[in-house]
């Protein structure tokens, strides 16, 4: 049994991330928000949180059935709700590394990004895809704009 209950932790990692999720979406060019963003921090923070529920939601009983993981299993395991919280901590850290990774390399880039990153507030990966279709398509009309012939 966890001291800090598995709720409160879920409660306060999602309180945790939104300052985060809040700057890069609605303060990206404010210079704090590129030191707060541009910092391991948060992450590593985060990433104690899931260790701490990683831990303490194994058993030898959890791990000889995760040793042959099927869906039914991990299904079952996910039931329990330090499992659910160490799985949701999972999600807030790499969505939010998601988040940062499209961030910086809007900056960078000067791609547009706010609503990738918005996106991957929600839905990590989508964010991510959305991400890489807009800068393709940036890259792409940058650079038919760039090589095209002046007309005479």
């Amino acid at each position: 049994m966890l001291p800090v209950s598995a709720s409160q932790i879920f409660d306060a990692a999602n309180l945790f991330v939104l300052p985060f999720w809040v700057l890069m979406i609605f303060l990206p060019f404010w210079s704090v928000t590129q030191r707060v963003i541009s910092s391991y921090l948060p992450f590593a923070a985060l990433s104690v949180v899931y260790l701490y529920l990683f831990i303490g939601s194994f058993d030898p009983e959890t791990a000889q059935a995760l040793a042959s993981p099927t869906l039914p299993i991990i299904a079952q395991f996910f039931s329990r709700e330090t499992v659910a919280a160490a799985a949701w901590v999972h999600f807030l850290v790499l969505d939010l590394f998601v988040g940062r990774y499209i961030y910086l390399e809007g900056r960078r880039t000067g791609v547009w990004t706010v609503h990738s990153i918005a996106l991957s507030l929600f839905a990590g990966p989508l964010g991510l895809l959305s991400h890489i279709l807009t800068d393709w398509l940036s890259q792409a009309f940058t650079q038919k704009g760039e090589t095209s012939e002046p007309a005479n």
